[in-house]
């Protein structure tokens, strides 16, 4: 279909989250279409973002600076924590406008079938934010899975110590959820969460 240099593009494309060999096709057919306009101007960005970004060494978070711009943010409130499993659920969060925190990204969960345990797990620059003092309240924003719930009693234990508020998010029916479509343990959950009204 073309040479090798766009079939490489095309594989590359691939392996990003949501495109198949299709959409692949299509996203490159668009570039090479307006190279100026497309592809240039993407290659660079690429070329940019790949040199500036880094891990914060405080929370975990991936930015162009160290401190994190959340981390550096002075309007933020600086009493409270958010502990997620990745990157990708700090920026769904502030997409939503929900957490006007900070951040703790852990790296994962304990998993036994992937064989990761506590020292896997990005735990020392959050222990060393709670020795600082100052913490009043960590949320643990982990997911609803065994691992993530595995991991939220682990955490809620390692943390006891420090006399600290630990809070989990609220799980059950999605908004706009059909009883009957939803399995036991999201039910059971949202039974367990329930709230006055």
């Amino acid at each position: 279909m073309g040479g090798p240099e766009i079939e490489r593009l095309i594989s590359l494309l691939a392996k990003l989250p949501g495109f198949g060999p299709r959409s692949a096709r299509r996203a490159a057919l668009k570039l090479l279409q307006q190279p100026e306009l497309r592809m240039l101007p993407l290659a660079t960005a690429l070329a940019e973002a790949a040199r500036a970004t880094r891990s914060c060494t405080l929370c975990g978070n991936l930015d162009s600076r160290d401190p994190c711009g959340i981390c550096a943010d002075p309007n933020r409130d600086h009493t409270i924590i958010c502990v997620v499993e990745n990157v990708g659920d700090v920026w769904a969060l502030e997409r939503a406008h929900v957490h006007r925190g900070l951040y703790h990204v852990l790296g994962g969960t304990l998993s036994a079938l992937a064989g990761q345990g506590p020292d896997d797990l990005n735990l020392r620059p959050l222990l060393a934010r709670l020795d600082e003092g100052g913490i009043t309240e960590i949320i643990l924003a982990l997911g609803a899975t065994v691992d993530g719930a595995t991991t939220a009693h682990w955490l809620t234990d390692r943390l006891r110590p420090y006399g600290v508020s630990v809070t989990r998010v609220g799980q059950g029916v999605p908004m706009g959820g059909a009883l009957d479509v939803l399995d036991d343990g999201t039910l059971a959950a949202a039974l367990r969460a329930r709230r006055a009204v």
